[in-house]
């Protein structure tokens, strides 16, 4: 089951979870997984529609809250960037921020967004150890982007993912419907813990 279908991922998904072989269902008793890239203030009720269930959940929304999850029934998979290059971003970033003193983010997306700053540019703090700028830019002709820069003196590193289409993320959407029958119930969160 795909939610979002319509959308600006979802209508690159769709025909790319068919091409891999993935049937797509309209009823969740129909469904052996659930696969949510609809809007905030949506896909909590569908993930509770898939929890109560049974359906494991599939989800590359930002911007919600995941808390009631952490202990759900059944497995509810949640990753912030499902493209495979901006999780390797991430875990660089974690890396450097370990030697050089100081970072900043700058997270770029297209006007529609409505998370600010993106659940990538959070994850990406949160791995460098929490206190890290973000600046967040929403701007028609942009897809997806992110810029880590980490400075010390005399030197500057610039670790920098762009997301040219939507079509970044199918990759890592058909690695977390490969795996999403290995993890435990509850909350997982990270395209890193799939890796």
């Amino acid at each position: 089951m795909l939610n979002g279908r319509r959308g600006r991922v979802g209508s690159v998904l769709a025909p790319a979870l068919t091409a891999a072989g993935h049937e797509l269902v309209d009823l969740l008793d129909d469904a052996d997984a659930m696969v949510d890239f609809t809007r905030p203030d949506a896909v909590s009720a569908n993930v509770r529609a898939a929890v109560a269930a049974g359906v494991p959940s599939v989800v590359g929304t930002s911007g919600w809250d995941t808390a009631e999850f952490r202990d759900a029934p059944a497995v509810v998979f949640y990753a912030p960037n499902f493209a495979i290059g901006a999780v390797l971003m991430a875990k660089f970033a974690a890396e450097a921020a370990r030697h050089l003193d100081r970072a900043e983010i700058v997270e770029l997306h297209h006007e529609t967004k409505v998370d600010a700053p993106s659940g990538t540019a959070k994850a990406t703090a949160e791995a460098m150890g929490g206190n890290v700028p973000i600046h967040s830019v929403r701007l028609p002709g942009l897809v997806a982007h992110q810029e880590v820069l980490l400075g010390a003196a005399d030197q500057l590193l610039t670790i920098r993912h762009d997301a040219t289409s939507p079509q970044a993320y199918v990759p890592g959407v058909l690695l977390a419907l490969e795996r999403v029958s290995l993890l435990p119930p509850g909350l997982t969160v990270g395209l890193d813990q799939l890796l």
